[in-house]
């Protein structure tokens, strides 16, 4: 597939959607509508990675944002099912990290929520809105708060009647098709979300940025294409082997620890078709040789 122009992206599109999100305004709408509480005024902070040590992971953020209660705020437009709920652990950690660095002590860090917009359902309940909360096993009653929030929105819910109707139309526009996306949704920040989207696709500077983003991850990839291919192979593997039995730790480090990419693309193509771990295991030593 080739290359997409500006103007065939729609705001679940990373670009457009951290875009779209420069707008303060339309940041804070957006957060009340996935939170569910008002917030008087945001800060944006766009496209902001933060990369601790150069031999750890980094992470570049869609949207980063902090209102004036100093409660920070991490938006993720995902349209792929990929490791989400270790990704959030991973942008909690790297929130109170950034947070910590300013001198801040462990009684003032602030709440932090990380809000996943997600074209799918990420736990497959049916829900547009999923919530975490922190409880214990001994006790699932007793929940605490210790600050970190996570919210999972979901293009494809069903409980319309569970959730506010505002929130309802907002998702069903960024689940939207390239042609459905621009019709009436009978709502007044969907409408000013099409306003800015098409005034960024008319814009030759915005254009020119889109070009040098996509030049930039070409680049990214270039750099980084054998690590990165690997890496995106075994966690595939891992995905397919999750589906048919439980990972043992020997074999996910086998895994993780492997860069040869010929040799997990022939594991890729075992894990497919194999029933069970097990059976996955027997054949895995000769793929390895």
């Amino acid at each position: 597939m080739g290359r997409r122009t500006l103007q065939e992206l729609t705001i679940k599109d990373n670009f457009l959607f951290a875009a779209v999100m420069m707008n303060p305004e339309n940041c804070k709408d957006v957060l009340e509508r996935a939170l569910g509480f008002p917030i008087a005024h945001v800060e944006v902070s766009y496209e902001k990675s933060i990369v601790y040590h150069p031999e750890h992971k980094g992470v570049r953020l869609d949207v980063y944002a902090k209102d004036d209660r100093n409660s920070h705020y991490d938006v993720e437009i995902q349209v792929v099912k990929h490791e989400i709920f270790r990704r959030s652990r991973y942008y909690h950690s790297q929130m109170d990290m950034d947070c910590l660095l300013t001198g801040m002590d462990y009684e003032e860090l602030p709440e932090c929520y990380v809000i996943f917009i997600c074209d799918f359902d990420p736990v497959g309940l049916g829900k547009y809105r999923y919530t975490r909360r922190q409880t214990f096993y001994e006790d699932e009653a007793y929940e605490y708060d210790d600050g970190a929030h996570t919210i999972y929105l979901s293009t494809k819910g069903k409980n319309e009647s569970e959730v506010p109707e505002q929130l309802v139309k907002f998702l069903q526009f960024v689940g939207a098709n390239p042609a459905e996306s621009t019709r009436d949704f009978g709502d007044a920040l969907v409408k000013r979300l099409q306003d800015s989207i098409a005034h960024i696709k008319a814009d030759r500077e915005m254009g020119e940025r889109y070009m040098l983003f996509e030049e930039l991850l070409k680049d990214e990839f270039r750099a980084g294409r054998t690590e990165g291919l690997a890496t995106g192979i075994t966690e595939g593997i891992l995905e397919l082997l999750t589906e048919v039995g439980t990972v043992p730790e020997e074999l996910r480090d086998k895994l993780e620890t492997c860069t040869d990419v010929e040799k997990l693309r022939k594991l890729f193509k075992l894990a497919a078709k194999t029933d069970s771990v097990e059976a996955f295991e027997a054949e895995l030593d000769d793929l390895m040789k």
